[in-house]
């Protein structure tokens, strides 16, 4: 089996208008939750994580920091880590940065 990969758009535009139609009434329907599909809870959501590991160009790494520089940087919200990894990038190309940090 093949995997393809397509945009909403593309698939809307091979969509009759029926389909069209079925989709936008399931959208407005409640799920339905039973023993093998339960109600998650909010912490069991934040679990998920969305990866997209093909199109990435940079290595995921780990690496440790203080709790204050964390609250910092997630004070700037949304994509912080990016935030961090270009904060990173400029600290490293900076040799007194480097020798300050050694």
């Amino acid at each position: 089996m093949n995997l393809v990969k397509m945009s909403f758009d593309e698939i809307n535009k091979e969509l009759t208008q029926e389909e069209l139609i079925e989709l936008e009434m399931a959208e407005k329907k409640e799920p339905v939750y039973d023993e093998d599909a339960p109600a998650m809870t909010r912490e069991q959501l934040m679990q998920f994580k969305r990866i997209n590991r093909e199109n990435r160009t940079k290595p995921t790494v780990s690496l440790r920091i203080t709790p204050a520089t964390l609250k910092k940087a997630k004070q700037y919200g949304r994509g912080y880590t990016g935030l961090l990894s270009r904060l990173l990038d400029l600290a490293i190309n900076d040799e007194e940065m480097v020798k300050k940090c050694i």
